[in-house]
């Protein structure tokens, strides 16, 4: 099936588009690592989030960890583990910026990888500690224009494991939005399947300094 046909069938008829996406049933993970400022700058400064307050120091969160089809992926699952309480979705905030990300993130992916909520939600940060962030975004003091291409070289070179087809880069608004790595469900880096791989297309993108 291809992409564009799932889409329109999930809009149309989306119990009947869902109904092959079974918790536990996919083939592998992406981790996505937003850059913070420039969901702060289009999004977080509106609400307030406490992760785009000043002197926080908040640069790459994480935006999820996703369960992927090699073509496609589920969402929305059905599954018999309970949902996280509160505390369990709050003690992510460190990671993910808030307890609500976490739990929204439980919801739409973390349901459809078979795992409990704890066990997604120590997947996610073990996922998160074996990628590397590049010291040179550490703390960056200054905003910078550089091509998606460094971004994704500058991984690869704080990460040795991963491939170029293992790592995706995109935008917003001309700006730094994602870098998003695969693993395995086993969380080792393995390459992305073709429709993950959509790098960003500018020639350079803004990465705003980090508050």
């Amino acid at each position: 099936m291809s992409q564009f046909l799932r889409i329109a069938l999930i809009a149309l008829f989306p119990m009947l588009a869902r109904a092959d996406d079974v918790a536990g049933r996919f083939d592998y993970y992406v981790l996505a690592l937003s850059w913070s400022p420039t969901w702060c700058s289009h999004t977080g400064n509106e609400r307030d989030a406490d992760q785009c307050d000043i002197g926080r120091k908040t640069d790459f969160i994480v935006h999820g960890l996703w369960p992927q089809y090699e073509r496609g992926w589920p969402q929305d699952c059905s599954t018999r583990e309970r949902d996280p309480s509160r505390r369990q979705s709050n003690a992510m905030a460190d990671l993910m910026g808030s307890g609500g990300l976490a739990w929204y993130q439980w919801k739409k992916h973390g349901r459809c990888t078979g795992l409990s909520a704890a066990d997604y939600y120590g997947a996610t940060r073990s996922a998160a500690e074996r990628v590397v962030i590049p010291q040179v975004f550490d703390d960056l003091n200054r905003d910078i224009r550089l091509p998606p291409s460094v971004v994704e070289d500058a991984f690869i070179e704080a990460n040795p494991q991963l491939t170029r087809n293992g790592v995706t880069v995109t935008c917003r608004s001309a700006a730094l939005q994602e870098v998003r790595v695969c693993l395995t469900r086993d969380l080792t880096p393995r390459d992305c399947a073709p429709d993950i791989r959509n790098d960003c297309s500018l020639d350079r993108i803004l990465m705003e300094q980090v508050r």
